[in-house]
């Protein structure tokens, strides 16, 4: 009791600062709103709340915090619980008066409570009772909520009046109206003390909010915004059914019926087919009432995860996201130290449609409570850009809120949240697929000492796999994105290799991904380099000519066939003190050259001078050089791109954007450097045309058509494709050994077509007069 006069005592101190109460008839007395109460409670009315729905959330957290207050104050003062002692929330309806009631059992406020707490925005009774608490040094967990006062009057956004009805144990019932203007009034209720204890709030709703008289709507909204409050929340729901009644007729004497000793074969015919319908039960249509639970979901985040089964995670699971599908896997932990929250973060198993369409508009599904009453849903910094398909939720304690409940203070606070919630889902990925690599790289054990328990957690294992397959674009663009956890998530990287392709050159759908890890731990002894090759799809990178020297040598090679692989290169250029090295680009070496291969690149090249300054004076528009180099095998030549240049894949992305967006894609291309094979016998044949006749067109020609089909087999595209037809009939010409291309005579038809045709007319005008006979 010593709590509740503190509390009594601070709230009385504060009734003198409020307007004149003047006197009205019956008991009632008209009290004014200050005028910044009345001027913000004019600003929450009209523009604070952007969702109306969230004046149910208001009351019922205010209902919470009144039944929170009489649990804490019965400790000590367990008569205050006589005569109720069930603690709950009750909301019922009535579409015919257009109104909404929710009611409490709570601690119910005096008189003076009703003044000073409703009276006066952002001096609500939750505030006094925390500074009460407080100056009494308590350490008790008050889980309460609206600590700055104003959710009370988001009760406007849908009444034109509210009715509040409350009794405390040490005062008469009373009751507050208001219609939002710049008064309200006060009276002892002339009924009596009806509610024994807590408070009543009735609404009469506006002409356009009759839907929360809908209980789907209302039960909807609960669900929403209070499903896990701690104590118990009623909706007053009807339903309509039919029941069978009772046939009561009238019996009629029986002397009556035969007064005239002869009966009707009409009315022997009505009273048979009286009896068929007296064989089927007669029902009608009744409506019952009854008070129904709605908040029966159980916040298993506050017990321990040893208690909660798996079954139970799924269950919330379902319940937060909407999916059908069962969660991959998930965290649950409690975070302390500056900020204290318990928290459970879920990665589903299949992507939601559009997820990277509409990336930058799409936020995590992470709910975030305080004190177990929702806040917010869809915050935007709460997880990176890259993390928007993690589901789940946050329960904190000590947030900040700002004013309105609708959204949270870009605080410290929220960031360190942030950051944790980052490093755990980071940390789960991390496990998952450590545990699928293990498994993976993990010996033959003996059949003798196999647990058919171990096998089964082993398939029920959650599989990296599946969640790279659904979500691999979010972990690059995280690695592309997020440069303070870069290292954490390029180990989370997976790709194709070249170990995986068939004997034909195929990829099988089903081949093996691999992290960086592993490539460094199949490296060749002498190879330093992690090398990859990237394109448009898998088909194009089976097939470039760019793998030869790489397949002959025996190294393997990251097939990389998505657009982001070409941005996630530039943000890691190494790792683990090895270097990723395009096949595609110049300076390439794999570590095993010997003295005589380095004298054998001088010999090629002082061989084929003639060859190389003859294409880089024809194609010096075309190329920065052309060189001599062992990069292939079987293929003449290949173009590649400078270090710092743009590879065939990345000039195709970015042709595809400058076209979207209206830049000029020649802006974008850089010269590349044409490598000739020493050893194929076209690049021979045409340095001996070179060094035979450099000036016949037909030497010209064969240069260039080598250089367009380098080009294609490059991976580029031909750019003067009119030209490079030209080429191609000229090459004809000189390998059909024509004299020219120039057009042949025009065919000439001959008299005697002539003569056939005007007969084959008369034949037809002659069926025609025989159909008309």
């Amino acid at each position: 009791m010593k709590f509740a006069r503190t509390l009594l005592a601070s709230v009385a101190v504060g009734v003198a600062m409020l307007g004149t109460a003047q006197g009205e008839a019956g008991g009632e007395e008209k009290y004014q709103f200050e005028s910044e109460t009345s001027r913000l409670l004019d600003i929450l009315i009209h523009s604070l709340y952007s969702n109306k729905d969230v004046f149910l959330r208001e009351l019922v957290s205010n209902a919470v915090d009144a039944l929170d207050k009489l649990r804490f104050l019965s400790v000590e003062a367990p008569e205050m619980l006589e005569g109720n002692e069930d603690l709950d929330v009750r909301i019922s309806f009535d579409d015919a008066e257009r109104t909404l009631t929710i009611r409490d059992s709570g601690i119910g406020m005096t008189k003076e409570d009703l003044i000073m707490n409703l009276g006066t925005v952002a001096k609500s009774g939750t505030t006094q009772f925390v500074e009460a608490m407080a100056s009494q040094k308590s350490n008790a967990d008050l889980n309460l909520i609206g600590q700055f006062g104003v959710g009370f009057y988001a009760a406007f956004l849908v009444a034109d009046k509210v009715q509040v009805t409350s009794k405390h144990q040490n005062d008469d019932q009373h009751v507050w109206t208001s219609t939002a203007d710049s008064s309200f009034t006060v009276v002892k209720d002339d009924s009596g003390n009806t509610l024994g204890r807590g408070t009543e709030i009735k609404l009469f709703l506006k002409e356009d909010a009759i839907e929360y008289t809908n209980q789907d709507k209302l039960e909807g909204l609960v669900k929403q915004y209070s499903e896990f409050a701690q104590f118990p929340i009623y909706l007053r729901k009807s339903k309509t059914e039919m029941v069978e009644v009772e046939d009561e007729e009238d019996e009629e004497d029986e002397s009556e019926d035969g007064e005239d000793g002869v009966e009707d074969e009409e009315e022997d015919d009505d009273e048979e087919e009286e009896e068929e319908e007296e064989d089927s039960p007669k029902t009608k249509e009744v409506t019952t009432w009854s008070w129904e639970r709605v908040n029966n979901q159980n916040p298993i985040w506050t017990r321990s995860k040893e208690d909660v089964k798996d079954e139970e995670y799924q269950e919330f699971y379902k319940s937060i996201s909407k999916d059908y599908a069962d969660a991959l896997t998930w965290t649950h932990f409690r975070a302390e130290g500056e900020v204290e929250f318990s928290s459970i973060l879920y990665v589903p198993s299949v992507a939601p449609p559009g997820i990277m369409q509409d990336y930058y508009n799409t936020k995590a599904n992470v709910k975030l409570y305080v004190r177990k009453v929702l806040i917010a849903d869809d915050l935007e910094d709460l997880l990176p850009k890259y993390m928007n398909f993690i589901k789940g939720m946050v329960d904190s304690n000590d947030l900040p809120l700002k004013v309105d409940r609708e959204g949270l203070q870009q605080s410290k606070v929220l960031k360190v949240i942030g950051k944790k919630l980052t490093r755990k889902v980071l940390e789960t990925l991390r496990k998952m697929s450590e545990a699928e690599q293990r498994k993976l790289n993990e010996e033959v054990v003996d059949e003798d000492i196999e647990d058919d328990d171990d096998e089964d957690d082993d398939e029920e294992a959650p599989s990296y796999s599946t969640f790279w397959k659904a979500f691999s674009k979010n972990v690059k663009l995280g690695v592309i994105e997020d440069q303070a956890n870069r290292n954490k998530l390029v180990k989370l990287l997976r790709f194709k290799t070249s170990a995986s392709l068939m004997p034909s050159g195929d990829m099988p759908e089903d081949s093996e991904l691999i992290s960086l890890e592993t490539y460094v731990s199949r490296m060749q002894d002498w190879q330093k380099d992690i090398y990859y090759l990237a394109g448009t799809n898998m088909d194009e990178l089976v097939q470039s000519p760019f793998l030869e020297r790489a397949r002959a040598k025996g190294v393997e090679v990251l097939m990389m066939d998505d657009a982001l692989d070409e941005y996630l290169v530039q943000q890691v250029p190494e790792f683990e003190t090895h270097k990723l090295q395009s096949l595609a680009k110049e300076g390439l070496k794999f570590g095993d050259e010997t003295e005589d291969d380095k004298k054998r690149e001088k010999l090629y090249k002082k061989t084929y001078k003639p060859l190389v300054d003859y294409l880089q004076n024809l194609l010096e528009d075309k190329i920065e050089k052309a060189v001599v180099s062992n990069r292939v095998t079987d293929t003449p030549a290949v173009l590649v791109s400078s270090q710092f240049g743009y590879s065939a894949n990345m000039e195709k992305i970015m042709k595809h954007q400058a076209f979207g967006s209206g830049s000029n894609p020649m802006m974008m291309m850089s010269k590349r450097i044409l490598e000739l094979n020493p050893r194929s016998p076209i690049v021979a044949d045409l340095q001996a045309r070179v060094e035979s006749d450099p000036d016949a067109e037909e030497t010209s020609d064969l240069a260039r058509v080598l250089f367009d089909m380098t080009l294609l087999n490059s991976g580029f595209d031909i750019e003067a494709k009119k030209d490079f037809s030209k080429r191609m009939q000229r090459i004809l010409k000189v390998t059909m050994q024509l004299d020219s291309l120039d057009l042949l005579p025009e065919i000439e038809v001959p008299e005697d077509d002539e003569a056939e045709e005007e007969a084959a007319a008369s034949v037809e005008e002659v069926e025609e007069e025989k159909v008309e006979l």
